[in-house]
């Protein structure tokens, strides 16, 4: 046997066990190889092939494949597809698209792939209690190629630092490729090449945003991050600048008029696009009208056009602390789809007949016109339902108590009632945080999400009822699976170490469980806590042209129809209405429109995520003059670095080192979410409240970090006594 084959074959046989440690005389056995010279030369080849890092030592004399060789000298492994999910280690899990088990890939094994990449991964032999691993063999495809990070040249070499903590490689920008880019500004950065000698990818600078730290170039670094647009293209506004705002008699003529019922909206008090309204009347036979109106922006942006392969592509408004990033140019999301007061505007509708007892006895769904007698911000309709006078305040109950029936109801069916707090901040003429309030949702509120819920239901059900006309047309839902088990698991093991009980042997019994928890933790100190971790325990809801009912609303059918000026499936929904109730016309076809719905659905993520990581930058400015000051939180989290705490009122969350807890050698108690002191005894868990004091602010990485302010040990065993 040649030596270059006897060096392969040894190399095969660890790789046909890649994680277990095997000595001379364990390869020699296996190989058949029973005499002293033949076990010698099989000794020296693994000195050798250890000194080229082939083999790794696992402990003295026992050797394992070097995890970047496994896929070159293992039996040929099946693979997976799917997508990269970065850490800023540089270690990755892949997330399977048929919906398996995450798989860990080691840092050494993830070749050149990046966060969201599409990939396929060879898999390592499964290890008995142990994670399963893989390695990347091929990128299929990338997410993205343009990251934001801070230029930085030194020693004549010139790198972009990415913000992003999913970015774990510094992009090299050769010379001539700085375009104007100044040493420590925040950059757009294209990656363009990754030489094969290369640790770090090649990229040119494509856009210079500015000073890190001001706030006009950290909300565009955001934007940026995400590929969300800055700005609108010229064919866009050039096509929106075109569209009139009169409205033709003709058009009015196709369409059923309630500008003469009492018509009115209600929004937040700085919102600019009012994209629906509700009328109401009383009808001769002592029943209630109410009609649901939502701007027709359908009839304006039309399949195809400029607009609306941009919106197609936005997929969604995004609403950062400071400003809104529309979905549709100004002219049209505040002005002329704006349901605006004393004016005349075209609208999609769905129009009920209802009794005292808020039960639905007749519907229609159709183009309207319609003219808003009020703008009401959710503040004065509240203080009405308190109250308080007002214009049309007897209308204004009648609907209030219309949806408290519609509300009640959806209750007793099984919806869950899902408590969520909203942080806002106040802020001064250049954007920064001079205080913090959270939002709660009251009944205003309600009164206008109830009747939104039912238009949706309603019309989600009109088109895929099983029995009905349109069962078999192609339709855009909105769907909400089942909970994770695991995740549920986890959930039901914190709100046991909290004191709780769930019981899960049923959905209406997890239901009730879920409710009467809410109810429990309100006004306690963990109410933020559960009702955050209950959110993360539910599947995400998205859109599908498969329907397979809402989870959470406890909704066979239910669709997105009452925000087209904002969310793009909404247009969608309203465009086969149309095609479907108004016109007659045959089914779209299903793939088209399930591609649009995954993007839509990939888009509100991203937008969702830009909306955290404004949050987290305005908190970071909040605290950045506040170092050194007290502030009472409550434990939010517990991990292996250290105790996260989250601050009341702004709920600012930073995280507490145990490095910094110098009182005691604290102990992780993983499974009850708490830390336990091994001398004196003292106990910090979930849902404690605590006083800390700042310690630093990193505005850049949007990170803070706490000091806890201890009382003595004394004063704690009271406590806990």
């Amino acid at each position: 046997m040649k030596l270059s084959t006897f060096i392969n074959t040894i190399l095969s046989t660890f790789g046909s066990d890649p994680f277990r440690p095997m000595n001379y005389k364990q390869i020699a056995k296996i190989m058949g190889i029973r005499d002293k010279a033949g076990k010698d030369v099989i000794y020296q080849v693994l000195l050798k092939l250890h000194e080229e890092g082939k083999l790794v030592e696992e402990r003295p004399f026992r050797y394992m494949l070097n995890p970047t060789f496994i896929a070159e000298y293992a039996p040929k492994k099946p693979t997976v597809t799917g997508v990269v999910d970065m850490k800023s280690s540089g270690k990755a899990y892949v997330t399977p698209d048929d919906g398996g088990e995450d798989i860990y890939i080691s840092s050494g094994c993830t070749g050149k792939a990046l966060h969201g990449d599409k990939v396929k991964v060879a898999m390592f032999p499964k290890r008995k209690n142990k994670k399963t691993e893989g390695e990347i063999i091929e990128i299929l495809e990338r997410a993205k190629t343009d990251f934001v990070g801070v230029f930085s040249i030194s020693h004549g070499y010139a790198f972009v630092v990415c913000d992003h903590h999913s970015m774990p490689y510094d992009i090299f920008v050769p010379n001539g490729k700085y375009h104007g880019a100044k040493n420590g500004e925040k950059v757009i950065v294209k990656m363009s090449e990754w030489p094969d000698n290369s640790k770090n990818p090649f990229g040119e600078v494509v856009k210079v945003l500015g000073i890190p730290g001001e706030n006009e170039v950290e909300m565009q670094s955001i934007l940026a991050e995400y590929d969300y647009p800055l700005d609108f293209p010229k064919e866009v506004l050039k096509e929106a600048k075109s569209i009139t705002t009169k409205i033709s008699k003709e058009e009015i003529a196709k369409r059923r008029d309630f500008r003469s019922v009492f018509t009115i909206t209600i929004d937040p008090k700085d919102a600019k696009d009012f994209d629906d309204a509700i009328s109401f009347r009383r009808l001769p036979d002592g029943n209630y009208e109410v009609g649901v109106h939502i701007a027709d922006v359908s009839h304006f942006v039309r399949p195809g056009s400029a607009i609306d392969i941009e919106a197609e592509q936005r997929g969604t408004s995004v609403y950062l602390v400071d400003r809104t990033i529309p979905m549709l140019p100004e002219k049209l999301c505040d002005n002329v789809c704006s349901l605006r007061p004393d004016e005349d505007k075209l609208t999609f509708s769905v129009v009920f007949k209802m009794n005292e007892k808020a039960d639905v006895l007749d519907k229609w769904i159709g183009k309207t016109v319609i003219r808003s007698n009020r703008r009401y911000a959710y503040e004065e309709v509240q203080d009405m339902i308190e109250g308080k006078d007002g214009d049309f305040k007897d209308e204004i109950l009648i609907l209030n108590d219309l949806a408290s029936k519609l509300r009640s109801e959806r209750m007793k069916e099984g919806s869950i009632n899902f408590h969520s707090e909203e942080v806002k901040f106040i802020l001064d003429e250049n954007g920064k945080p001079i205080d913090t309030y959270v939002k709660v949702q009251k009944e205003a509120n309600m009164l206008i999400e109830d009747f939104m819920l039912l238009a949706n239901r309603t019309v989600a059900e009109t088109i895929g009822k099983k029995g009905g006309k349109y069962q078999n047309h192609t339709f855009v839902y909105r769907v909400h699976d089942e909970p994770n088990p695991e995740k549920l698991g986890t959930f039901m093991h914190l709100v046991s170490r909290l004191g709780y009980s769930m019981d899960i042997s049923t959905r209406e019994r997890l239901v009730k469980s879920y409710n009467a928890l809410f109810e429990a933790v309100d006004g306690r100190g963990e109410k933020n806590l559960v009702e955050t971790v209950a959110v993360r325990t539910m599947a995400k809801a998205i859109y599908s042209t498969d329907n397979i009912g809402h989870y959470g609303l406890a909704f066979d059918y239910y669709t997105h129809f009452t925000s087209p000026i904002r969310r793009y499936p909404d247009l969608i929904v309203h465009r086969l209405i149309e095609r479907y109730l108004l016109e007659g016309k045959p089914t779209v076809g299903k793939e088209e429109y399930e591609k649009l719905c995954e993007h839509a659905s990939e888009m509100e993520r991203f937008a969702a995520e830009m909306e955290r990581e404004s949050v987290k930058y305005k908190q970071a400015e909040y605290l950045e003059d506040k170092v050194g000051r007290i502030f009472d939180g409550l434990i939010s989290g517990v991990s292996k670095w250290g105790l996260y705490v989250e601050l009341k009122g702004s709920k600012c969350e930073g995280l507490v080192r145990y490095s910094d807890l110098d009182d005691d050698m604290y102990v992780l108690d993983e499974d009850n979410f708490r830390i336990i002191g091994r001398d004196y005894g003292r106990i910090y868990q979930l849902g404690d409240e605590v006083k800390i004091v700042v310690k630093s602010v990193d505005l850049i990485k949007k990170q803070l970090d706490f000091g806890m302010v201890q009382e003595s040990h004394k004063a704690a065993r009271r406590k806990r006594r």
